[in-house]
């Protein structure tokens, strides 16, 4: 999948845990684990939308676009 979840990185800098923000954007903690995972293949907008508001973060601080075709920094070229 090309898009990252990295909602485990805002977690950590805002010190919250995951049953927290669970309980405040009012989604079940299953399901919030499931996304911080990456093992959602999608999200609904008003989801996303309560989560930034709770986190005080933009879409853009927990989803991030890495192209699958481009080479890894750490991998080889050949």
């Amino acid at each position: 999948m090309a898009i990252i979840v990295r909602l485990d990185r805002i977690l950590a800098d805002r010190k919250m845990p995951l049953n927290v923000l669970a309980d405040r954007v009012g989604i079940s903690n299953v399901n919030l684990s499931k996304l911080k995972t990456g093992k959602v293949k999608a999200i609904r907008f008003s989801t996303l939308d309560a989560i930034c508001e709770v986190l005080q973060c933009q879409p853009g601080d927990i989803l991030e676009y890495e192209d699958e075709n481009e080479p890894s920094a750490s991998g080889s070229l050949f």
